[in-house]
């Protein structure tokens, strides 16, 4: 540091600011200050700052599975935002009993915090989080021992259920996801809340797991509908090829709308109208709000993040 700090022609305090990401300097010595630690290949010594300091800015991500599109998704997304405020980033899956030593698992690396995501966030509920690590969860109804970071799941299933009541259909069927799941509960409740607004009768929802297989079984139970609002795309995508097999037209005999805008949403066939939940924004302002309860104590939030309708061919004539 004193090396750095008299190549770059500063205070030792201040190479010390820098590499702590302190706002207290001005843009052009900050960046005189990275050229010196660039050119002398300084590195932050992570295990001595947190003896000094008492933090390893290392943050956890706990999460039950990362096989859906959504977690991996999220997954990046957090990765990304925690490096780009300088914390590494500790992975722990659980099943559906070991939410308790996960915690445990993150203490014994001396995580900061952590994030829980999604289906997990229903077993952080359900046990007594430690009361020395401060957590996010994305995903939760509101609860004051962590913070919230959520997608409007319940606005954007009525975007979509509007979208396809303003097509002239009468009803819109709803291929739903697992009960145990917040975002599937809610978008069941805003798919729900939208047919009873209009006037009609909620039918009897489908239900998958989020899987394109369960979209596909699902085909059989939805052969009369005429439009079908999706929980999530995957489960879309198994439903389009169902309605396929069965000799049915979309958009021409039944309109389909999914939930999610993966990636490949565009390329389905045919591309599919969707609701977007912004991945990267949830990841961002959840390591947001955790650094800041870490860094100076900050109060557990709960932050919504809205969604938009994507329309594409699967809906309209």
């Amino acid at each position: 540091m004193s090396q750095v700090a008299a190549h770059a022609g500063v205070s030792a305090q201040t190479v010390s600011r820098v590499a702590n990401g302190s706002p207290r300097v001005d843009p052009a010595t900050r960046a005189r200050v990275e050229a010196s630690m660039a050119s002398l290949g300084y590195r932050v010594h992570r295990a001595a700052r947190a003896l000094r300091t008492g933090q390893t800015r290392t943050i956890g991500l706990v999460v039950s599975t990362l096989a859906s599109v959504g977690n991996s998704r999220m997954l990046q997304a957090i990765a990304e935002a925690a490096g780009a405020r300088d914390y590494a980033l500790a992975v722990v899956t659980v099943g559906t009993r070991e939410i308790a030593e996960a915690f445990a698992r993150l203490r014994d690396q001396g995580v900061d915090g952590a994030v829980v995501l999604n289906e997990a966030t229903r077993l952080a509920r359900d046990t007594t989080p430690p009361p020395d690590l401060h957590l996010v969860v994305v995903d939760s109804p509101p609860d004051d021992r962590f913070a919230i970071v959520q997608t409007d799941h319940a606005a954007g299933a009525r975007l979509a259920t509007e979208h396809l009541l303003a097509a002239g259909h009468a009803t819109v069927h709803h291929l739903a996801g697992p009960e145990t799941s917040f975002a599937a509960r809610e978008r069941e409740r805003g798919w729900r809340a939208a047919l009873v607004d209009a006037g009609a009768t909620p039918p009897h929802p489908v239900r998958g797991d989020w899987t394109s297989r369960t979209g596909h079984a699902a085909g059989a139970a939805l052969a009369e509908a005429t439009a079908v609002f999706a929980a999530n795309d995957q489960m879309a995508l198994g439903l389009l090829r169902a309605l396929a097999d069965a000799g049915r037209r979309v958009p021409h005999d039944v309109a389909v709308v999914g939930f999610d805008d993966v990636v490949d949403a565009a390329e389905y066939l045919p591309p599919l109208t969707t609701i977007r939940q912004d991945f990267d924004v949830l990841g961002t302002r959840a390591v947001e709000s955790l650094v800041e309860m870490i860094e100076s104590g900050a109060a557990a939030t709960l932050q919504t993040v809205p969604t938009r309708l994507v329309v594409r061919a699967s809906s309209t004539r």
